[in-house]
């Protein structure tokens, strides 16, 4: 039997084993066992075969041995012979192929290209009426020969020209018409269209209309589409298209102009195939942009042309604003023609292109602003701003045409109303300045060309600093419009001189530093912010000038109700961007800290000032900080000596002995050992308990009896230390008789279960954390267990205060389970503790610790969390809650529900929702009972679920309903986030829901929400109005 025969029978049921019939036949004909006149003879009667598809399938035969054959076997003359063959033949399907890859081939010569385009606009007249694949097929030839042949396809001309658009017209395929636009840029930007192909025949005109007719494009791809391609695609090959030559302009200029004054759907057109659907959105903003590409792809001569008739459309959007993103887009394209009117100029000469269009702008411009209350004076400024920003002589021709008019109406200005708009524009112009011409810190462009301003700059120093400094205090947006302008000034490339910028420092200074706010610190946050831009270009000045008076306003101690030196703080924080001035912030304040902990004052004076450092050292890589040696020995070891000498009476006891001091120190603490390198934390993990102190009477606090109140609260450093050092650093202690982190952990459980401060208290807790999550090696893990064991059997032999026993359970378990050792264990035993009478509600409120993120024992500080632990916390204790809640005592049952709240509130999503069948009623319950913690927890899972899986709340939407409305009514015992949180979920609920289940419960939501009006907060009557909304409305057909 022939190959051809055998590829006929097995193509259609096997195409692999039909590719290996036309292998061999490639391999026979390159061993010479067969010729190619052999095997296109063959082919015999197949290929004028009656049955269009038994034809097709021969030649893709054909095909298929051409794709197989080496690239340089074909000899030109086969080639050409193959060529004919398939152009004869091209309306058969795979024809389109074997061309492909006849075109791919070395030989394939210009002759051979004419023949394939002409065999495809003759024999694809109706295209369109063929099947997409091969619509497709056919595009992709074309646009290998425009890839690989362009030169031979240039040199038939006018053919192409008229051709391809011919060929092509009528296609609505996205994918087709991707490959289309390509094909017809190509022609539009390298064939020569200025011409004309017939008498009347524009050659230019054919090809633009072939494009525009689909302008504007709508498209909304079908869900899982394989091709990716997305209605933006499609947009932005179009527009690059329409902007690809200059001789469009004729064309596509009037009539964007026409398409952005209509409204009518009738210039949209869709595009649509199997499964998709049009979008009849509006097309002004595809217009704008297409305006946009178009200016900054013509010629300067073309454009110019058309300058001002554009701009006479475009004005309106913007002077008459209807939609703010429109209005946007059409500033785009008045700046993209400056843009391309001032490419490579350099003169201001009014005889310029650039200058005749800029003209008209600035004339009409300074016409609104002389009403700068009327609602189109803050669009011409913004057109200024918009055009200032296209090149240096669009600024300085815009400012010498607006400047001096308006230097004059705010000198004439009736009103501090009017100035202030007329400031307004001045900053927006004086913006666009520091756009083109730079700032200290970012490089002006090389130009000869002085900045417009100089000739104003006193002027306008003087104006901005007046309207600043001699303003009544409480006209406080005018005085931010004049802070923000004499900053402009200051951000000026060599604008103005140091002393001059100096001055204006002066003036932020003293307005954070002297003024009173009054309630509103608009101004102050202004001014903070300048000093902080201005500190990026001239750090020098910030730390002659702003540091001095700053720190100067800094007292050296404070009383509790004097709180002036938190504004300073938060300046001095925020200014210490700049590695130099944050290394001297950094100084100053340990300084002044240490004068402040010599005299007695208010306790948070010092806690204000640990918190600015951790705040300033927080901005930085310390790991890289090159003074990071200089703060462990100053901060962490200068000052946690300092804590424990005070602590056994070798000093003064001062702010820092306090507990709340304490935390805030342990935190800064904790940053630093973090940052620092393995060799140094060896040092400090000897020191964790003896904390750098090296007196002889003084004993670490395990493992002594009666330890004073003041040195056990040294034990919130000693966590700090612990927390900072690597997992990888063995924790070496020095405390005589401690020998292993069993004894040590031992002690600290004994510790916990009898300190009463609660900070202190925490910070053990955390240290027994640590140590079985990060240091406790698998050797040492059954003596845990061990430990563990024995709580568990001291709190069943007692029934006084469990709460501290449960409370080192949950820690000793949660470090553990993050690492997920002995999980399974551990968890049965805490679950067993639910039913438990006396102690189950305090195990129940556990729960919520195991997961919950900690900033001690977290990933940052090295902690082990692995990826899998909250989902085998949820898989083991989950299904057991669920079990046991059915049969549990009637006592205990509330146990179950507050522990399955406290494990689902720090829960992924993904985890919860296989399982949320399972889970929804008892969260349902969970809302019933009166602990506010647990009811939040509940209703930001219910959240979720309603919004996740509507489907599985249907057939509890009563329940859930009725008990979202018990929640949001206002109680004693019923927080301000539980009412707003479960008006929430409830509005979440229409729209997601069916609205034939939620129905009959319209009546009784609305009505039920009428109380909730009245709320005292708020964000809750907020809440309220938008969720009757939503249920109000929910039966209401939407609008199209």
């Amino acid at each position: 039997m022939l190959n051809v025969q055998q590829y006929l029978l097995t193509v259609h049921g096997d195409k692999e084993k039909a590719l290996s019939i036309a292998r061999d036949t490639a391999r026979a004909l390159e061993s010479k066992q067969l010729t190619l006149i052999e095997a296109v003879q063959s082919l015999g009667e197949y290929v004028n075969d009656e049955d269009p598809t038994i034809r097709a399938r021969v030649i893709d035969y054909l095909s298929q041995v051409i794709g197989q054959l080496s690239p340089t076997f074909l000899s030109r003359q086969q080639i050409q012979v193959l060529c004919q063959f398939l152009c004869d033949r091209i309306e058969d399907g795979g024809a389109l192929g074997g061309l492909r890859k006849l075109q791919s081939l070395g030989r394939f010569n210009n002759d051979m290209v004419a023949m394939t385009f002409r065999a495809m606009i003759d024999h694809f007249q109706d295209l369109q009426t063929r099947p997409q694949p091969q619509r497709l097929q056919t595009l992709e030839l074309l646009n290998d020969l425009m890839l690989k042949h362009r030169n031979a396809l240039k040199e038939l001309g006018n053919e192409t020209i008229n051709g391809i658009p011919d060929l092509v017209s009528g296609e609505k395929d996205p994918r087709n018409l991707m490959v289309i636009f390509s094909i017809l840029k190509v022609v539009m930007v390298e064939w020569d269209i200025s011409g004309h192909a017939e008498k009347f025949i524009n050659l230019a005109q054919t090809l633009f209309d072939s494009v525009f007719c689909y302008f504007p494009i709508t498209f909304r791809p079908p869900p899982d589409d394989p091709y990716g391609i997305t209605a933006q695609d499609l947009k932005i090959r179009l527009r690059d298209c329409i902007a690809a030559s200059g001789y469009f302009a004729p064309y596509a200029f009037p009539q964007l102009i026409d398409k952005l004054d209509s409204t009518s759907p009738i210039v949209k057109v869709g595009v649509s195939h199997s499964s998709t659907k049009s979008l009849s959105d509006t097309p002004q903003k595809d217009v704008l942009q297409t305006i946009t590409a178009c200016a900054l792809s013509y010629g300067i001569t073309t454009i110019s042309n058309y300058s001002l008739t554009l701009w006479d459309s475009l004005k309106f959007e913007i002077l008459d604003v209807q939609e703010e993103d429109l209005a946007e887009e059409a500033l785009i394209s008045l700046r993209a023609i400056a843009i391309r009117l001032g490419r490579g100029l350099y003169s201001t000469d009014p005889k310029t292109p650039l200058a005749r269009y800029l003209r008209p702008i600035t004339k009409e411009c300074n016409e609104q602003l002389q009403e700068p209350q009327h609602k189109q004076a803050k669009p011409a400024g913004r057109i200024l701003s918009a055009l200032g920003i296209a090149s240096l002589v669009s600024f300085f021709l815009i400012v010498k045409a607006v400047v001096p008019p308006l230097l004059t109406l705010y000198q004439d200005a009736d009103g501090i109303a009017k100035q202030r708009a007329f400031l307004e524009v001045l900053v927006q112009i004086s913006g666009s300045g520091i756009a083109v011409y730079g700032t200290p810190s970012i490089a002006a462009p090389i130009t000869k060309l002085e900045n417009p301003l100089e000739p104003f700059k006193e002027r306008l120093f003087e104006l901005y600093s007046q309207a600043l400094m001699s303003s009544a205090a409480d006209e406080v947006s005018f005085r931010v419009v004049a802070l923000k302008a004499l900053l402009h000034l200051c951000l000026f490339h060599r604008y103005l001189q140091d002393n001059e910028i100096g001055m204006a420092i002066q003036f932020f200074d003293e307005i954070i530093l002297l003024e009173d706010p009054g309630g509103k610190d608009d101004l102050k946050r202004e001014a903070i912010s300048a000093l902080v831009k201005i500190s990026r270009i001239k750090p020098n000045l910030i730390m002659d000038i702003t540091f001095p008076a700053f720190m100067a306003k800094l007292p050296d101690s404070s009383s509790s109700d004097d709180q002036d030196y938190l504004i300073t703080l938060e300046g001095l924080a925020q200014l210490s961007v700049e590695r130099y001035v944050a290394d001297t912030l950094i100084r100053r304040l340990l300084n002044r800290l240490d004068v402040v902990l010599q005299n007695e004052g208010s306790s948070a004076y010092p806690q204000a000032i640990l918190s600015t450092l951790q705040y300033v050292l927080s901005q930085r890589s310390l790991a890289q900080d090159p003074s990071l040696t200089s703060y462990h020995e100053r901060i962490v070891v200068g000052l946690t000596r300092r804590v424990v000498l005070a602590s056994i009476g070798k000093a003064p006891v001062t702010a820092l002995n306090e507990e709340s001091t304490l935390e805030i120190l342990a935190r800064l603490a904790m940053m630093i050992v973090r940052a620092l390198d393995e060799h140094k934390q060896k040092s400090v993990a000897l020191q964790v308990y003896s904390l750098f102190v090296d007196e002889p009477d003084f004993v670490p606090v395990p493992f002594r009896d009666n330890t004073p109140k003041l040195q056990m609260s040294t034990m919130i450093l000693s966590t700090s230390l612990m927390a900072g050092v690597r997992h990888s650093v063995s924790l070496q202690f020095t405390v005589p008789g401690v020998g292993s982190i069993k004894k040590t952990l031992a002690e600290l459980v004994r510790l916990a279960s009898s300190e009463d401060v609660p900070p202190v208290r925490q910070a053990i807790l955390r240290q027994i954390g640590l140590l079985t999550n990060k240091f406790l090696l698998p050797q040492e893990m059954d003596a845990v267990l061990g430990i563990l064991k024995n709580l568990f059997l001291g709190l069943s032999e007692t029934t006084s205060a469990p709460e501290r026993a449960v409370r080192v359970m949950f820690w000793v378990a949660k470090g553990l389970t993050l690492r997920l050792a002995y999980t399974d264990e551990i968890l049965e035993r805490m679950l067993n503790l639910l039913s438990v009478k006396e102690c189950g509600i305090i195990s129940a409120r556990g729960f919520g610790l195991l997961l919950a993120p900690d900033e001690v024992l977290s990933k940052e500080n090295g902690a082990k969390i692995r990826l899998l632990a909250k989902q085998k916390v949820f898989n083991i204790c989950v299904p057991n809650i669920a079990k046991e809640f059915g049969t549990a005592n009637p006592a205990t049952k509330s146990n179950y529900l507050v522990a399955l709240s406290g494990i689902l509130k720090h829960m992924p999503t993904e985890v919860i929702m296989p399982e949320i069948d399972l889970i929804l009623p008892l969260l349902l319950q969970s809302l019933d009972l009166e602990d506010s913690d647990v009811k939040a927890a509940t209703i930001h899972t219910l959240t979720i679920v309603s919004q996740e899986s509507p489907k599985s709340v249907e057939g509890h939407v009563g329940s859930l309903v009725s008990r979202l409305l018990k929640c949001v009514t206002y109680l004693q015992n019923t927080s301000a986030n539980v009412r707003q949180n479960a008006l929430r979920c409830l509005r979440i609920i229409p729209g997601r829901v069916r609205d034939s289940t939620l129905l009959p419960y319209k009546n009784t939501v609305t009505r039920g929400l009428l109380n909730v009006l009245d709320d005292p907060k708020r964000s809750v009557r907020k809440e309220a109005v938008e969720c009757r909304a939503a249920w109000f409305n929910m039966d209401e057909p939407q609008s199209d």
